[in-house]
């Protein structure tokens, strides 16, 4: 695979990007840096205690977003972290999804505005009427959090316990979910993107159309003070420990926005993919790619590239698994290894290739992920995280079923099940004003 920038480029943007609150928007691409330290959390169970005493040790600011933030007692072992941070005098800002959080908003605001934590919901929802505005289509679905401008959390793992669905109640078995902490300049940019989406949600609008309504005012230096005081922003604050005090990873954090990053993360697998040389795993709990993206993965496997793919086999939606089958045929045809994961329900959105690329986020390869919502990945450069990351992927493939036969379908049916999915992903991708091939 071919290196990342040089590391003395690496250093100049990241500390570009740390000198300025909004320099993010700014980035197109990846944004490497070296210095940086990060650890692998499976599940729930190991990130929320790591998250609370990341918390409970905030000395200025706490921000974080979620897609689904539950009352259950895993919600309610972050909440209170996040209240005793407010009452010690921390800024705690806290953005959830107004569909992924419908059902708690209402108790969450109650709990947190009363105690100083600022609470902004991201396109609510105030009726069935909101599904006819194209924008309540793009959904709020990363997962952040960062600590004093030093400390953060990326991955797919929603406040919720692994053993609760909100559709299907409690099981036995955690469901498969991974999320990354961070320590060094990587932390940055999730600072940036969380304090962009917090103003987002909190004034239904971008910071730069109240920049641009401050400008145009009487009085433009006191409302631009007040403005910077509401968002919480000044300059990011210096790490407290330096590059050279942590372990030499290679990170870069990538988006999927509607304004700079739209296809930011499909790019970097994409990219990823043909370089590739030995293997490939990819898990997602919705899997519905492309075409770049599935030429890749089948120029991959044709080139003698094991590919495996780890889907879900206890589906949550039907209609997500449905979609993933119906590619099934094509991908055992092309040499593609398909596993349904089986003890529980899967909701991990990771990858790796060959032993140096891996990547952990909130993006499933589907187009909702893809093309309208907004979400977060950390991309790695770093044989040791490669290696712990394959380590804990056999284990999921082996308590996996793999698929080696075509799905007991006549011909007509499989291109008529694939046809009905086709079709309801580009009536939803229109529906929502996305644009582009896909």
């Amino acid at each position: 695979m071919s290196d990342p920038p040089r590391a003395d480029v690496d250093g100049n943007r990241a500390r570009a990007v740390a000198r300025s609150p909004f320099a993010w928007y700014g980035e197109r691409e990846a944004t490497w840096s070296g210095g940086n330290a990060i650890r692998l959390l499976r599940g729930g169970d190991t990130l929320f205690p790591a998250m609370c005493a990341a918390i409970a040790a905030a000395r200025r600011d706490v921000w974080l977003a979620t897609y689904i933030y539950d009352e259950d007692a895993s919600g309610e072992a972050v909440s209170r972290a996040l209240l005793a941070a407010a009452a010690r005098g921390v800024r705690v800002r806290v953005v959830v999804d107004g569909f992924g959080c419908l059902h708690s908003q209402a108790a969450l605001r109650a709990r947190f505005e009363p105690a100083g934590v600022g609470f902004a919901v991201f396109r609510p929802m105030h009726g069935w009427w909101s599904w006819l505005q194209p924008s309540h289509l793009r959904r709020l679905h990363q997962k952040l959090c960062a600590i004093d401008g030093e400390h953060g959390f990326v991955g797919g793992i929603n406040l919720i316990d692994d053993r609760h669905d909100l559709h299907h109640g409690w099981g036995d078995a955690p469901r498969l979910d991974y999320a990354v902490e961070l320590r060094g300049p990587v932390v940055a940019p999730v600072l940036h993107t969380l304090r962009a989406v917090w103003t987002r949600a909190a004034w239904g609008r971008d910071w730069r159309d109240r920049v641009r309504a401050v400008a145009k005012s009487g009085r433009p230096v006191q409302r631009a003070r007040g403005l910077l005081q509401r968002i919480g922003i000044g300059s990011a604050p210096a790490n407290g420990a330096s590059g050279d005090a942590l372990a030499p990873a290679r990170l870069a954090f990538l988006v999927r926005d509607n304004l700079r990053q739209r296809r930011a993360i499909e790019h970097s697998y994409v990219a990823a993919i043909r370089q590739a040389r030995e293997r490939i795993d990819i898990v997602s709990a919705y899997f519905y790619p492309g075409r770049a993206f599935l030429r890749a993965l089948r120029a991959a496997a044709r080139r003698g590239v094991q590919v495996r793919l780890l889907l879900q086999g206890k589906p949550d939606y039907r209609v997500a698994q449905l979609a993933a089958q119906a590619l099934y045929d094509e991908l055992l045809a092309r040499g593609v290894r398909v596993f349904e994961y089986m003890p529980a329900f899967l909701h991990a959105k990771v990858a790796r290739v060959d032993d140096r690329w891996a990547t952990v986020g909130s993006s499933n390869i589907d187009p909702l992920s893809l093309l309208l919502n907004l979400e977060a990945n950390v991309v790695v450069d770093d044989p040791g995280f490669v290696a712990q990351l394959a380590a804990e992927l056999e284990r999921d493939f082996a308590a996996a079923r793999e698929i080696t036969a075509p799905l007991p379908l006549a011909g007509w049916r499989r291109w008529l099940r694939r046809g009905f999915v086709a079709s309801i992903a580009r009536l939803y991708l229109r529906a929502a004003g996305a644009t582009g091939r896909y």
